[in-house]
């Protein structure tokens, strides 16, 4: 079931991002990218529709899942 980001509130919405982007693991890019840069871009994707919020009734949890990955499961 898809959640509207409008739905949440704030202080929930950013804890949702950041534990997304913690469970993703470190970057090991070029630069460090700091945790509030890295949740202000993934904010602003799911404000976009490009990253849907995704509440798991099978396993109670919620997850950030990409739009394309999401329309790529529900038609497959």
């Amino acid at each position: 079931m898809l959640i509207p980001y409008q739905s949440l509130d704030s202080e929930t919405l950013y804890s949702l991002i950041e534990s997304f982007i913690l469970r993703e693991g470190t970057d090991y890019g070029e630069a460090e990218i700091s945790l509030e840069s890295k949740s202000q871009k993934v904010l602003e994707q799911v404000k976009a529709g490009n990253v849907l919020i995704l509440y798991s009734e099978h396993t109670e949890s919620v997850t950030l899942i990409n739009k394309q990955q999401f329309d790529a499961q529900t038609q497959g």
